[in-house]
């Protein structure tokens, strides 16, 4: 979570990324509004998108935190949490 990660998609034009759920999905948000949140899973052929709610949404960052922090990892814990407040309050 170091750099800030964006991905273009030819109807919804650039999105960026909230955070790493796990190995293979992410959870990204419509750049300008940070309304529209999609979680993006890599699978062999590609990416598979789906549109999620803000709640969904916030409750999947906040499942990442609990498990950040449960596990130690204390500065993308803090990174998160930064961006939890940014994206969701």
């Amino acid at each position: 979570m170091g750099t800030e990660n964006y991905l273009s998609h030819p109807n919804l034009g650039l999105l960026f990324r909230v955070c790493l759920l796990d190995e293979h999905r992410e959870l990204f948000a419509t750049l300008y509004a940070q309304r529209l949140f999609f979680l993006v899973s890599s699978e062999g052929s590609g990416f598979r998108f789906e549109s999620i709610g803000r709640l969904d949404s916030r409750l999947l960052v906040e499942g990442r935190m609990r498990e950040l922090r449960r596990t130690g990892q204390a500065e993308e814990y803090s990174k998160l949490q930064a961006i939890h407040k940014q994206t969701f309050q």
